[in-house]
């Protein structure tokens, strides 16, 4: 059986139990148990939780923490040029040091709206964008398989899955995340 590593945020840890049921008997799928948070924490674990697994897919996310603002702020957890540069080490690493199939993820989108309400800070849909189109553009850069969540989400109805919060899903969106992500993963596996 084929290995596939996903590492990314809340949102993976959502889906992971959906893409696990969905590729059993086909690959072995492992995640770190830890929430990935946002690029810069991605790239100081990559060894842990990606490179040494072996794998032969990594399915990665991250951004959702990067782009982070605290109210009234314009600064953003991890600026962009940032994002970029440590999607570039995490890209050019997996790609260098493993002899997996890398597919990156897109970001799943937000209700502002929502999120602000009930979260200590703001996400962006505009902000998602913005770091989604980067991402798309290196891993364009480097010939990547892109996972586009955020069309997934869009498509089925974004408040509709979304919990309050916002950022996170009710199981119904779990399930048609993990269900797209298997599918992406099975096309390669």
């Amino acid at each position: 059986m084929k290995t596939v590593v996903l590492v990314g945020d809340s949102i993976r840890i959502g889906y992971q139990e959906t893409v696990r049921r969905e590729l059993a008997g086909v690959a072995e799928v492992i995640a770190p148990e830890q929430n990935g948070g946002d690029s810069a924490n991605v790239r100081a674990n990559l060894d842990e939780w990606g490179i040494a697994r072996s794998p032969d897919v990594v399915h990665l996310n991250c951004g959702l923490h990067d782009l982070k603002r605290e109210f009234d702020s314009a600064s953003h957890q991890v600026d962009l040029a940032d994002y970029r540069a440590n999607l570039e080490e995490i890209f050019g690493r997996i790609t260098r040091e493993t002899r997996a199939t890398l597919v990156w993820a897109a970001i799943t989108p937000v209700n502002e709206k929502w999120h602000h309400e009930n979260k200590p800070f703001d996400r962006f849909e505009a902000d998602v964008e913005l770091y989604n189109a980067a991402a798309r553009e290196i891993a364009g850069g480097m010939g990547l398989a892109v996972d586009d969540l955020f069309g997934v989400v869009t498509a089925a109805g974004r408040d509709a899955l979304l919990t309050p919060d916002g950022v996170h899903f009710k199981a119904e969106g779990y399930e048609i995340l993990g269900k797209a992500v298997a599918e992406c993963i099975g096309k390669i596996v």
